[in-house]
């Protein structure tokens, strides 16, 4: 089987889980009134890291895949995000 067809329905059937929790910890963080950037780099900040800890948990079978070194650097880019806008 076509080993970025298998990555991309690894991606179809994990990622959505893990949006719907990052939403759920961006929705608490705007009902406590949290300032909007600071919401917003805590939300990229945790999303990205754990799409990131996603990517690295399938590293040794899909390493190789171009689709999957792309898709590591977006997750870590989307963390690197989120620090900045909570550090200005």
């Amino acid at each position: 089987m076509d080993e970025n067809r298998v990555l991309l329905n690894y991606y179809l059937f994990t990622v959505p889980h893990i949006t719907v929790l990052a939403g759920a910890v961006l929705g608490l963080l705007l009902l406590l009134k949290v300032d909007i950037k600071k919401a917003l780099g805590i939300f990229a900040v945790f999303y990205g890291s754990m799409l990131t800890i996603l990517a690295f948990m399938v590293r040794d079978h899909f390493s190789r895949l171009v689709l999957y070194k792309l898709s590591l650097i977006i997750f870590f880019g989307f963390t690197l995000l989120g620090i900045v806008l909570l550090l200005t």
